[in-house]
């Protein structure tokens, strides 16, 4: 376990610079990957809908599998971290079949509450959780109105949105001031030597026991994708500079082994 608690980070910009991810003044959490879908934002949507509602059915045990059954413990450890305690409103973006959602609710416990929101039905309703409540929806748009929740939180997603910023800004709308927000990601490690080992593994050894396991064809398609998203994200720097934008106030990252990104920050608790 390695930590590194770090204050916000500024990302070095210039006059006009071109960031990664930013188009018209959008920031993408990646550039497009046109070898998985073509250009523009609807075919990424419709890419992303129809890959993990295929794959839905496998995915839990193929997560655990590659995760070698410490999933649910390090999700815990992160919430608990990150400052989610009993009685608390959570709402978990990106929910997917509810990994997250389900270490939620064990520490919020009766008292409190917790809604899913993803984009992929197919997802969602693989995520058998008695307790939680699930609805269709994206980062950018959730369905539900301001001030509404003490906590959110969001599981190795944030490379899935259309654009980071309004989904910061959504995030801020939804939570109540005072509220914690904690977004979980993989990061692309930042030694050379450390990058091409996760690269080795995540691209050929994953995919592969991803298809020796699975029952559906996109399985190892899907992992695979997961990694070039990996390699082609933002740097964490401009992570912690699009939370502080949408006015969040101590924004930090947390690393565990050098790739396990938790992105913490609060609600003033005045504007």
């Amino acid at each position: 376990m390695v930590p590194d608690d770090k204050p916000l980070e500024k990302p070095a910009e210039t006059a006009g610079a071109h960031r990664p991810g930013m188009e018209a003044g959008v920031l993408r959490p990646h550039a497009a990957l046109p070898a998985y879908y073509g250009e523009g934002l609807a075919p990424r949507r419709d890419f992303l809908r129809r890959v993990f509602d295929d794959t839905a059915e496998d995915y839990d045990r193929i997560e655990a599998l590659l995760a070698w059954g410490s999933g649910r413990w390090y999700r815990h450890q992160a919430l608990l971290r990150a400052g989610l305690a009993a009685g608390m409103q959570v709402v978990d973006v990106g929910c997917g079949t509810g990994l997250v959602a389900r270490e939620a609710l064990a520490i919020v416990g009766a008292q409190g509450s917790v809604l899913g929101v993803d984009p992929s039905p197919g997802m969602m309703g693989q995520a058998h959780l008695a307790g939680a409540a699930f609805v269709e929806g994206r980062a950018e748009s959730i369905p539900r109105p301001d001030a509404s929740f003490d906590f959110l939180s969001m599981g190795y997603a944030l490379r899935h949105v259309d654009d980071v910023d309004a989904a910061f800004s959504e995030f801020r709308r939804v939570l109540r001031p005072g509220a914690r927000l904690l977004v979980l990601e993989i990061t692309r490690p930042a030694g050379a030597f450390a990058r091409v080992l996760l690269k080795g593994y995540m691209h050929s050894v994953v995919p592969l026991l991803a298809g020796l396991v699975s029952r559906r064809r996109g399985t190892r398609r899907l992992w695979r994708y997961y990694w070039d998203t990996i390699e082609a994200c933002i740097e964490p720097a401009e992570v912690l500079a699009a939370l502080e934008r949408a006015g969040f106030s101590d924004v930090r990252r947390h690393v565990e082994l050098g790739i396990f990104s938790e992105y913490t920050a609060r609600v003033p608790l005045h504007s």
